[in-house]
């Protein structure tokens, strides 16, 4: 490695620290170190919570977008690092861009993508494990995007029987998709709940689950997003609108 090379962290320490309710952040795009956070208040959006607006259904139904899962994660973790109105600098630092990279490549970190006409137009990023999905950052460069991303996310999470969406810190716009905000102690017991061992019988349902959908499993994760995200794509097939399907299930069960 030359000295212009960040020092990534390594994939198991980045998993071994979400895995205990920590996360790394940085104080600007540009700073060699990071510093482990731990908040004392932790956002979650419960999945059974999410808020599907009328706008946004109808978004979903016109299939304004085309949605994808790992097919550009390093440029959607780009996008999310590229300075913003109200936020010029990032805490994504090179850093951590080239460890969640790495963390990608493990099988533990995804990206939902949002299309329009082959540019991308918005998307989000996080870690999974378990029955769990951290998420990192979002980003939306047309109305809409990065709440289709997330609708895709959470409906991509129910389809595999995910308990814990976390969200890190609360926002209004998060607050308005139906995030929460809770005591670390009670996030604990979630964290701790959602990574209980899988019975044999689970882990035997969700390999066979991969298997048939094409999607890459393990005894740590048997299900993840890119499995959970093929199950919906399939459940949508013939359908005109794959987004159609979404508005539909959170219609039935919000």
């Amino acid at each position: 490695m030359s000295r212009n090379e960040p020092l990534t962290i390594p994939p198991e320490l980045l998993l071994k620290a979400y895995r205990a309710g920590i996360f790394p952040m940085a104080d600007s795009r540009d700073d060699p170190d990071v510093f482990w956070v731990e908040p004392k208040m932790r956002a979650i959006l419960p999945l059974d919570g999410f808020h599907m607006s009328k706008s946004l259904a109808r978004t979903l139904r016109r299939g304004r977008f085309t949605v994808t899962c790992n097919t550009a994660f390093e440029a959607v973790i780009d996008a999310c690092a590229a300075p913003r109105p109200g936020a010029e600098d990032s805490w994504i630092s090179m850093r951590i861009r080239e460890s969640y990279i790495g963390l990608h490549q493990h099988g533990h970190a995804h990206s939902i993508e949002c299309w329009n006409d082959g540019r991308l137009v918005g998307g989000l990023y996080g870690v999974g494990f378990a029955r769990v999905f951290c998420g990192e950052s979002m980003f939306s460069r047309e109305t809409d995007a990065s709440k289709v991303a997330l609708a895709w996310l959470v409906a991509s999470l129910r389809q595999i029987d995910a308990e814990l969406l976390d969200c890190q810190f609360t926002t209004s716009h998060l607050a308005s998709l139906g995030a929460v905000e809770i005591p670390q102690s009670q996030y604990l017991r979630l964290l701790s709940q959602a990574q209980r061992r899988y019975s044999p019988d689970e882990a035997a349902a969700a390999r066979a689950l991969a298997d048939a959908l094409g999607v890459g499993a393990d005894g740590a994760a048997p299900l993840g997003l890119p499995a959970g995200f093929a199950a919906l794509r399939s459940s949508a097939f013939g359908v005109s609108s794959p987004g159609n399907v979404i508005a539909q299930s959170f219609t039935h069960t919000s």
